[in-house]
């Protein structure tokens, strides 16, 4: 009953086992529901966060799956990924660990100064393909369509001539609507830029997002003051990830 109750519904939870089995006529404790679920493979795990699909995304997803099902290595890496992030000043410090003795969870070195919304934080475009990391661009302001239009302009080809991607590259956006708007569609035409057609809701397809929290643990452990530090310390840790690294995710 155990086992068929968490396959059927597996959030369920140890205390609605012991409640459901009671109403059954069993007594059950919460520690043997658990030690039983263990024992069969199952670890009670935080559930996974994943864009919200209607039929229509689900279709789309699978549709660019099977049209790129049998693509080569070679295809691949001739992809520029990019996206846009949110890098705060005191973003993922939170989850640094000190060792430390019993009493002293507040001494000023065992802690990390949080700050409401993390204290501040700034916009940044970036670009990647298998041959390593491109430019990294500052977003100041709300960025519209024809920033977004300037941003490509002094990143973009800059980037795809730095890592030597060569003719035949194609670039890669998501469905943002500054990035499928009418006027960037035909500036990425009139600069000859092929555009890898992607579905909507599908960040977790995007390579660049493994890039984004690599950089974001780097720049925690630099530990920046300011905004203008965190800019900084973004761009030189963003310049210092490897080519390896970037050849495995593609």
């Amino acid at each position: 009953m155990i086992m068929r109750t968490v396959r059927n519904q597996p959030r369920t939870t140890r205390e609605d086992l012991v409640n459901d089995l009671k109403a059954a006529g069993t007594i059950v404790t919460k520690k043997t529901n658990g030690n039983t679920l263990r024992r069969e493979g199952l670890k009670s795990c935080s559930t996974r966060k994943v864009p919200l699909l209607k039929k229509a995304h689900i279709h789309a997803r699978l549709k660019f799956a099977n049209e790129h099902l049998n693509d080569s290595e070679d295809i691949w890496v001739k992809v520029l990924w990019s996206d846009e992030t949110k890098a705060e000043l005191f973003g993922i410090n939170s989850t640094r660990r000190v060792w430390r003795r019993r009493n002293a969870a507040y001494d000023p070195k065992n802690t990390i100064p949080t700050v409401k919304h993390g204290g501040g934080n700034i916009m940044l475009w970036g670009c990647f393909s298998a041959m390593g990391t491109g430019q990294l661009h500052r977003i100041k302001g709300t960025m519209d369509r024809a920033m977004y239009r300037q941003i490509l302009g002094e990143n973009l080809l800059p980037s795809a001539r730095a890592l030597k991607m060569g003719c035949g590259w194609v670039f890669q956006h998501d469905n943002d609507p500054k990035h499928t708007a009418k006027a960037t569609k035909e500036w990425l035409k009139k600069k000859h830029i092929k555009v890898l057609e992607w579905p909507s809701q599908s960040p977790d397809l995007n390579l660049i997002d493994n890039l984004w929290r690599e950089l974001k643990v780097r720049v925690a452990k630099c530990q920046p003051r300011n905004l203008n530090d965190l800019e900084k310390i973004c761009k030189e840790e963003w310049d210092k990830i490897p080519p390896e690294m970037c050849a495995n995710l593609v």
